[in-house]
């Protein structure tokens, strides 16, 4: 992966999940409502100064989020963070840059 260069989709995997559990009570706080689903289903990853991922999270029953989450590098050993999203988006809205 180059830096800058977003990856291809591709499905949500395990520490996928994890990273969007991690985050999940920061988009609550900002939307300031409780999401009864919070399920990554596909991302994209960009090697920056550490690593910034795209996540599309089913948030409830027919609606969906893009999430932007950091992962600083291991040795400055800080925790992921919710930087920026999208909210009121569809199954089938193609996950991009944002």
């Amino acid at each position: 992966m180059m830096c800058r260069a977003p990856s291809a989709t591709q499905p949500a995997t395990a520490e996928t999940q994890a990273i969007t559990d991690k985050v999940k009570s920061q988009l609550e706080e900002k939307e300031n409502k409780k999401f009864p689903v919070f399920k990554a289903l596909e991302f994209k990853s960009e090697l920056v100064a550490g690593k910034n991922y795209f996540i599309k999270v089913q948030a409830e029953e027919d609606d969906f989020a893009h999430i932007r989450v950091f992962e600083s590098l291991p040795h400055e050993n800080k925790p992921v963070a919710l930087t920026s999203y999208q909210t009121n988006k569809g199954r089938h809205d193609k996950l991009t840059y944002f």
